[in-house]
């Protein structure tokens, strides 16, 4: 997210874009804009979480780490499902 932009704010903007979408097809699940987000999130917590104390490298910081991944999982799955 863009610092000092809010979520909503970030998907407002993002709504208004898709509008102006000539085509609107999706082709793969990278190409929805809530797996976009979910994705910048997943690197920001990732850059964020190697400033934790040590002691947390294997309790905080992975359960963080692994439920970010997942939300990106999800979606891809969700996208491949009939």
């Amino acid at each position: 997210m863009t610092e000092g932009r809010s979520l909503k704010t970030e998907m407002e903007t993002e709504r208004k874009g898709m509008q102006n979408d000539v085509t609107g097809r999706i082709s793969s699940f990278r190409d929805l804009r809530v797996y976009q987000l979910a994705f910048e999130l997943q690197q920001e917590l990732f850059e964020i979480s190697k400033l934790f104390p040590l002691e947390e490298r294997y309790a905080l910081t992975d359960r963080l780490r692994r439920s970010s991944r997942s939300v990106g999982a999800n979606l891809a799955e969700a996208c491949s499902a009939p």
